[in-house]
């Protein structure tokens, strides 16, 4: 299941995405990996695994590398969804996997190097939402959440990074989420994944690029992808939430975002912040955050009066 943002942003931006971030000190200040190129094209030849490939972000992330020629394995916890995805697009495959598993991850992993040689590109995208009162969330929900977000993102990087070191090359992809880095309430144990997954990213590329190995990580706001549809605890309704009461009126394109996070692996940055108007929402929380928070208790109040209404009208 590909991660999206329901983070607030103050309007809709069809515009292409900002980043943010410093090319690595390895090679020179080329991007990370002697296959990942400067430009798109130079991906072609490369190797990538993406997880939570089989709908969304991660769909369109196989749609895009397999377009910039590189060989795609996309693999999904619904191992039908992934098969469709790989099955539309030249020299890719797919596969079965749960990225709680560790072990799953690790030979998933071994198995690319030992059919391709090497693992050029990991991009961590799956991932799960729950949107509503924290009052509300089951300790299994919150271990889920944890799970899958969390460890699932420490699996691939535990499973990657050491032989992309050993290759002497390569880049992780973690795609988080804007609320990773503005927090919204009813949404809590998302925004503590999402968090970390932001955290994990900065402090690990710091560490990789001596070793010629890059590290981005992604943080869009509301993506047209089906977690707009789930996700939503108690009377929330998850498309008022995640969009209509935001005042997002079209969520981002994904096909759109694909092409954001492949330019940014290409250039290798630290950070991609997508649309613009995602990355307005970031700089306004930095510049005025005692503001956003009164904005957010306000927004909560809504959402609460909104799912009252909703529940009263059944």
């Amino acid at each position: 299941m590909a991660t999206t943002d329901p983070a607030a942003t103050p309007a809709t931006d069809p515009a292409p995405a900002a980043t943010d971030g410093t090319a690595s000190a390895a090679n020179g200040g080329k991007p990370a990996g002697s296959r990942t190129g400067s430009r798109t094209g130079r991906l072609a030849g490369t190797t990538a695994l993406v997880t939570g490939g089989g709908s969304g972000i991660g769909a369109a992330l196989c749609r895009a590398l397999a377009g910039a020629g590189a060989t795609v394995i996309c693999t999904d916890l619904d191992e039908a969804a992934a098969a469709r995805t790989a099955g539309d697009l030249p020299g890719a495959r797919s596969a079965r996997l749960d990225v709680t598993d560790a072990a799953a991850v690790e030979q998933a992993v071994a198995d690319v190097v030992a059919r391709d040689g090497r693992l050029d590109l990991l991009v961590n995208n799956a991932g799960i939402v729950f949107g509503g009162e924290t009052t509300e969330l089951t300790p299994a929900q919150w271990n889920q959440i944890i799970d899958v977000n969390i460890r699932g993102v420490v699996h691939g990087v535990t499973a990657a990074y050491p032989r992309m070191i050993a290759a002497g090359g390569g880049h992780i992809v973690n795609v988080a989420s804007l609320a990773g880095l503005v927090a919204s309430g009813l949404l809590t144990s998302y925004v503590m994944t999402k968090h970390a997954v932001v955290g994990l990213s900065l402090a690990l590329r710091a560490e990789a690029a001596a070793h010629g190995v890059g590290v981005t990580v992604v943080c869009p706001s509301s993506v047209d992808t089906p977690i707009l549809d789930k996700g939503a605890i108690g009377s929330f309704d998850s498309r008022d939430l995640f969009l209509k009461d935001q005042g997002i009126r079209k969520p981002y394109d994904v096909d759109r975002l694909a092409a954001d996070v492949l330019a940014a692996v290409t250039t290798d940055r630290a950070l991609l912040i997508a649309p613009r108007s995602a990355r307005m929402a970031w700089r306004f929380h930095r510049l005025t955050p005692g503001l956003l928070r009164r904005s957010a208790v306000r927004w909560v109040a809504n959402q609460r009066s909104r799912a009252a209404a909703h529940a009263a009208g059944r």
